[in-house]
């Protein structure tokens, strides 16, 4: 485990949270973006990494109850999965307009709401907290949300020397990802025939990826007492911590570079 804790910043990252269609079995859906869908975006130029976080069908959520604070995820609002771009450049998107109107045209064939969260530049930062010999075997995707009357800048100051710190100092992590997110707008991801709504009490701040082992140790993660003093901080800045358990993390491009076949 490094004692020095080094980060890589990226130019611009983008999150769109999605939802799969419920006149159609759900693994048919998972299959398709996993697929089809998996090759549009692939081909979008201006990527330095495009990857697919899905998530159990069954994720009542993984954080511990804290009073005042909504660690059980909704079921009218639990996402299905998560597709995480990171881009070259932050003049990158506008490459892709050609690419993304293909992704519009495919997203009513399996998706029935999209969300798409976007990050300042060189707010996503990948932590170093494992060695090269070090698997991540499970994961658990947390999305939180800022408390009322809580300003941003607390917000981003309780992640970034308080929050963040904790979860590194555990030992246990095998990948950490954090990304904070702009005030989300609609008209960024504004596709056709699917559904965009996302109320403002309903909205994420930031998100954070946390990768272990194996499922012994995310389970061991989540009870561990270093979680539950955490927890007793969270209150006065956070009012709903949503962590799902990933089911697979599937990269399409890495380091500029469609893959062949995607890797876990």
């Amino acid at each position: 485990m490094p004692t020095t804790i080094s980060s890589a910043r990226k130019p611009l990252a983008s999150s769109i949270l999605l939802w799969m269609r419920t006149d159609q079995p759900r693994q048919q859906g998972m299959d398709h973006w996993k697929g089809p869908h998996s090759k549009i975006i692939s081909a979008t130029p201006g990527m330095e990494e495009y990857r697919q976080m899905h998530l159990a069908e069954t994720n009542p959520g993984l954080w511990p109850a804290i009073s005042g604070v909504e660690t059980v995820i909704p079921a009218e609002r639990r996402i299905d999965g998560v597709a995480e771009v990171t881009f070259t450049s932050v003049l990158s998107p506008l490459r892709g307009r050609k690419q993304n109107r293909l992704a519009y045209k495919d997203e009513v064939n399996v998706f029935r709401r999209t969300l798409l969260y976007a990050g300042p530049p060189y707010s996503t930062r990948w932590y170093d907290v494992a060695g090269p010999a070090d698997k991540v075997g499970a994961r658990s995707l947390i999305y939180l949300r800022r408390r009322e009357g809580v300003k941003t800048g607390a917000f981003r100051t309780f992640l970034r020397e308080e929050l963040l710190p904790a979860l590194i100092k555990t030992g246990t992590l095998r990948e950490l990802r954090t990304e904070v997110f702009l005030p989300w707008i609609e008209r960024l991801w504004d596709t056709p025939n699917v559904a965009h709504d996302n109320p403002t009490d309903q909205r994420f701040h930031a998100s954070l990826i946390l990768g272990f082992t194996d499922t012994n140790a995310l389970q061991a993660f989540f009870d561990s007492g270093e979680i539950a003093t955490l927890s007793g901080k969270l209150p006065k800045f956070v009012s709903a911590v949503h962590a799902y358990e990933v089911t697979e993390a599937l990269t399409y491009v890495k380091d500029g570079r469609v893959l062949g076949h995607y890797q876990t």
